[in-house]
């Protein structure tokens, strides 16, 4: 059973526009059977998994494209990033859009070679596991969270059910498509998996690693850290690596799309801002077979919880906006005070704040937080709690308590 995906529409409109397409994000997100459903007739089908293609397009690369001429669908391009240069050639003389697609589970070669060879030429696009919306099969033409009443407006007739035990079976399975749509029904054997093939293939091919359970001693280190703020210290601390192979660890795990740094909101008009960005894992089911949470309900009672319900919001808010072919603006803020507002979006000059909550009570002390704002004289609009009700209530006149399940 095939599941529709958000960013369908983004991808056809930039094929009209664009010779080049590529598809970017972490292995087993559906990048190559969303591609091949959207596959007009006639567009080839080449993977550069297979050896003796790669063995092709490394060596010969004109040959290859002799060979696989456009239109063409090249999966896991990272692989002989020698072919940009050829493709470049080849859309430089045919001067049509929609030549070439290519997806890719890595950005540190092959984004290099895109944004030198294909600048001007080439749409990118991020592609994660399935959303709320698209595990639900509802509510996929919306329009990326804001935090504002339009938006959430818009929303409110594919609402997802966000009670405390589905909401947390949710953040406990992850979003990867072979366990939401039931093909792979053991979780724990295909995060192992997973894993596995991670080490063995992007690893290694990205050659920074040398020890493979250094490596997963520090992702599991990460993990345990998802929703905090990066100290590289202490992580490599806990990891037992060096400072230095600790930064360089974390760029792979970016660079897979493994993890996302949340960048704190900072201006000149205050010094008083914590500069340290927050780590989030973009897949809270792998970050919870990390951490060793054997079920949703010891997740959910565990001292964590509050941290993964926080990196699943930022995973959806991320989406919801990269899912349409866009990028969000977004923030965090703490002041050297403690006082912190987990995400802020800044759009048109003015800041949306979105605090989030494990509570169904709305609570007045939560508006405190946003009070330090006007303070520091931010220019703040509208913003929100995104918590466990099950519809949007006013906090007061510019913030509303919002429904996880809304994002």
């Amino acid at each position: 059973m095939y599941y529709n995906r958000v960013i369908r529409d983004s991808w056809t409109e930039a094929s009209g526009q664009f010779p080049v397409l590529l598809l970017t994000g972490p292995r087993q997100v559906g990048k190559t059977t969303f591609l091949q459903h959207v596959c007009e007739k006639g567009r080839r089908y080449v993977t550069l998994d297979d050896p003796a293609v790669r063995g092709l397009a490394n060596e010969e690369p004109a040959l290859f494209l002799e060979r696989f001429s456009p239109p063409v669908l090249i999966d896991e391009v990272q692989y002989a990033p020698g072919l940009f240069s050829y493709i470049k050639m080849v859309v430089d003389v045919e001067k049509k859009p929609g030549l070439f697609w290519l997806t890719g589970s890595q950005q540190f070669l092959m984004m290099k070679g895109i944004t030198e060879t294909l600048a001007g030429r080439v749409a990118i696009m991020n592609l994660l596991g399935f959303s709320l919306r698209e595990g639900a099969k509802k509510g996929l033409s919306v329009s990326p969270f804001l935090p504002i009443r339009e938006r959430l407006k818009e929303r409110e007739g594919s609402v997802i059910d966000s009670g405390l035990q589905s909401l947390y079976k949710k953040i406990w399975t992850g979003g990867f498509p072979s366990l939401i749509a039931g093909l792979v029904k053991n979780r724990d054997l295909f995060f192992s998996s997973y894993l596995q093939t991670y080490l063995q293939r992007d690893v290694k091919d990205l050659s920074q690693v040398g020890d493979d359970m250094s490596f997963l001693r520090f992702i599991k280190a990460c993990a345990a850290r998802t929703a905090g703020m990066l100290n590289l210290s202490d992580l490599a601390r806990d990891a037992d690596v060096s400072v230095n192979t600790a930064k360089n660890w974390l760029s792979i795990l970016q660079a897979s799309f493994q993890v996302y740094l949340l960048p704190p909101y900072y201006t000149n008009i205050t010094k008083r801002l914590v500069k340290r960005p927050k780590l989030y894992f973009l897949d809270t089911g792998l970050a919870a077979f990390l951490t060793e949470w054997s079920s949703p309900e010891t997740l959910e009672a565990g001292a964590m919880s509050g941290a993964f319900l926080e990196t699943f919001v930022l995973s959806e808010i991320l989406k919801s906006w990269w899912h349409r072919g866009q990028a969000p603006q977004l923030y965090y803020y703490r002041d050297k005070d403690g006082r912190e507002i987990d995400f802020l979006f800044v759009q048109d000059q003015l800041v949306y704040p979105l605090e989030v909550k494990k509570s169904a009570s709305l609570k007045k002390e939560w508006l405190h937080t946003f009070k330090a704002l006007e303070r520091l004289e931010i220019p703040c609009s509208a913003g929100g709690v995104a918590c466990l009700t099950k519809e949007i209530l006013p906090l007061s006149d510019t913030i509303n308590a919002i429904p996880v399940g809304m994002i």
